[in-house]
């Protein structure tokens, strides 16, 4: 997907979540086995500002770490975590995956 966006001329760019995966880091390792460059894999606090600029955010994985209420609402459970704004985009999809093992859905 990276490669086909950058040939039609698309600014492609990842951004971590200082708490996202199992350990520090943890991410960081997966996206350069997946052969990304480290030149477009950004940590939250050097791409947030960014967010205002860009025209879709492909979110994948937990979403509360994009979730406003943490910086809009005192009151959610949440409030004060340091998250990704990517809300100010003009675009964002959530894609978020769990695995249920159950027979009911099988």
């Amino acid at each position: 997907m990276v490669d086909i966006l950058r040939k039609h001329g698309k600014t492609v760019r990842f951004a971590i979540h200082p708490v996202a995966g199992r350990m520090p880091g943890q991410l960081n390792v997966l996206l350069a086995e997946a052969g990304v460059s480290y030149d477009i894999v950004h940590e939250m606090e050097e791409i947030n500002h960014e967010f205002a600029n860009t025209d879709l955010v492909l979110v994948i994985g937990a979403n509360d770490t994009v979730n406003s209420a943490a910086e809009e609402d005192p009151n959610s459970i949440i409030a004060g975590m340091p998250v990704l704004r990517v809300w100010l985009s003009k675009q964002v999809n959530i894609l978020f995956f769990f695995l249920i093992i159950s027979n009911d859905y099988l």
